[in-house]
């Protein structure tokens, strides 16, 4: 069986009829959710691709968002970095897990609350714009973001606050990430799962691979599932969340993940590339017109009403219901 397997993997990166009909619907796709570390840049060069794949999505008018489980930079920061590299990306094509965070929060307190957050500024930033503030006594949520600064002192303390009732959230649940020269680093989900062996409670996360940030990200796309397709390096981050958001994943071999490693997961992407740059082309037949991308809008905002009018109508029964 796992021969059968390992076959099915590697059609899916060289077998020229699926690899065609796949990448020829990855084309066509509405929007585009992308990872950037190792898929469009790594450290501080771009990949091969990456700058054509950005004129291709703005060419063929495509929504695109450029999507990380980082939590450290705002968009601004982001844009930024892009800017430097030579790509000019507008702030708002892209989502962090801080945005994330923070959006889930608001959700559940949407008149704000406080937090004691370790991690940088950007985490900071999208919690102060929800309406949340900082507070190391008796806060609502404890926050753990990506940050070179945990040390024995912040952790005793995030532990103290969570037996004191704090809910203990963290942005992402990656045990470990890569420096610049490539070498492998603890990151959030390490130092979360020792407070949370600690005080013998489970961190809330609203990155990859969770659905809620690629929820948010649709939202923010304003296109439905099976107009989306998510790129990445990484198989239980990346295309897990594609596979949980019932999206179509792409995997590039360009970061972390590599062929060997597929035969530890029990899904697979929709299509494995080599990189990026086999995703563009001049075919026509890829644009997105205008009156397309307000007809997809429409429809999407059409089934949200609908389920919002669902809902209001299960409680309005279930109220008149219980009051017979």
């Amino acid at each position: 069986m796992s021969d059968i397997n390992e076959a099915k993997d590697w059609a899916l990166l060289r077998d020229p009829v699926i690899r065609a009909e796949r990448l020829a619907e990855i084309r066509q796709k509405l929007g585009f959710i992308i990872d950037m570390d190792n898929v469009i840049f790594k450290g501080n060069s771009l990949l091969p691709g990456a700058k054509e794949l950005v004129e291709f999505l703005d060419d063929n008018n495509k929504k695109y968002l450029f999507l990380t489980n980082a939590s450290s930079c705002t968009p601004r920061e982001l844009q930024n970095k892009f800017h430097i590299l030579g790509l000019n990306v507008s702030q708002d094509h892209f989502i962090t897990s801080a945005q994330a965070t923070a959006y889930f929060l608001e959700s559940q307190m949407p008149e704000g609350g406080t937090v004691y957050v370790i991690g940088e500024p950007g985490l900071c930033w999208a919690l102060y714009e929800k309406g949340f503030y900082m507070n190391d006594h008796n806060p609502d949520y404890v926050i753990l973001g990506e940050t070179a600064n945990y040390n024995f002192e912040k952790i005793t303390k995030a532990v103290q606050l969570v037996q004191q009732g704090a809910k203990l959230i963290a942005t992402n649940l990656d045990v470990a990430t890569m420096d610049s020269d490539g070498n492998s680093v603890p990151s959030t989900g390490a130092f979360a799962a020792c407070i949370e062996l600690v005080t013998k409670t489970k961190a809330f996360s609203c990155g990859k691979p969770s659905a809620l940030i690629m929820r948010y990200a649709q939202r923010q796309l304003g296109l439905s599932r099976s107009q989306t397709c998510i790129i990445g390096d990484r198989m239980e981050t990346d295309i897990a969340a594609g596979i949980s958001s019932e999206i179509n994943s792409v995997l590039v071999l360009s970061g972390v993940t590599g062929m060997n490693d597929l035969t530890q997961f029990a899904y697979r992407p929709y299509i494995i590339l080599d990189g990026v740059f086999q995703i563009p082309n001049d075919d026509t037949t890829n644009r997105v017109s205008n009156q397309e991308l307000e007809e997809a809008e429409r429809r999407v905002s059409i089934y949200y009403y609908f389920i919002f009018y669902l809902v209001i109508t299960n409680i309005y029964f279930f109220q008149k219901a219980s009051l017979l």
